[in-house]
């Protein structure tokens, strides 16, 4: 599973690794669930002859099926499992659809547990090329007003892969990521859904790795309460009643 990664977010690398171009430079950062990140898909908007291309869009990382109600569901939907994306309520929907798009990412981060405890490693391909991750989307409307487009990452079995088995809590099945080929980039997103799982399979490539601890902000100095946050002391309690004086017993009885 990727909760957890750096996105492709310069001009030049995303016209060269991918062909597409995109409104805005960006500094690299790092994405969690919720957050903002572009992603590939084929559009016909805007196309001499309605000839569908290739355009980066952005999207929030966690798909928002329809009947989500706040973008907080998106921390439940940042990864589909390849073997339950055509039934699950959350994913069917899109798949059945063949709205699939690419990922761009810089890297991604998994846990590894192979010193005792969980240590955040960075995992990236060699040469500094940057990866393409089979992912699903679709444009969410907000309840109160407004629409954005929200995506998600297919993952795939990894027990028997050499750098993805070593990730992830002792015991837990190993996932990862679906990464395709360059070559498959538009096939991928062309292909009709019966099709589409052939591309369901462990990154056969060389991937590298190392540690990449995530830093850790400052705690915050906590301020005093703002006087009307201040509350007043609750009453004290009343003492409770004495005890009842022992029934008086007759002399005579």
């Amino acid at each position: 599973m990727c909760s957890n990664y750096r996105p492709v977010t310069r001009l030049d690398r995303l016209l060269t690794f991918f062909g597409v171009e995109r409104a805005r430079d960006e500094a690299p950062h790092d994405v969690f669930p919720t957050g903002t990140a572009p992603f590939i898909r084929l559009s016909t908007e805007g196309q001499d002859g309605g000839k569908p291309a290739l355009v980066a869009d952005d999207g929030m990382f966690g798909l928002l099926p329809g009947f989500a109600t706040s973008l907080a569901f998106g921390r439940r939907t940042y990864n589909a499992r390849s073997e339950t994306i055509a039934t699950l309520p959350s994913f069917r929907q899109p798949w059945a659809a063949g709205q699939r798009c690419i990922i761009p990412a810089e890297a991604i981060y998994e846990p590894c547990y192979e010193g005792g405890r969980a240590q955040r490693w960075r995992i990236w391909q060699d040469g500094d090329v940057p990866l393409g991750i089979a992912g699903l989307y679709r444009r969410w409307r907000d309840p109160q007003g407004g629409e954005l487009f929200t995506f998600t990452m297919i993952t795939v079995n990894a027990d028997a892969h050499p750098l993805m088995r070593r990730m992830h809590k002792p015991g837990d099945e190993k996932r990862m990521v679906v990464i395709l080929d360059r070559a498959d980039y538009l096939p991928w997103l062309t292909c009709s859904t019966l099709e589409a799982p052939r591309y369901f399979r462990p990154w056969p490539g060389a991937l590298r790795a190392e540690p990449a601890p995530l830093a850790r902000a400052p705690k915050a100095v906590a301020e005093p309460p703002a006087r009307d946050e201040i509350l007043p002391p609750a009453p004290p309690k009343p003492a409770p009643p004495p005890p009842a004086p022992p029934a008086q017993r007759d002399l005579f009885g």
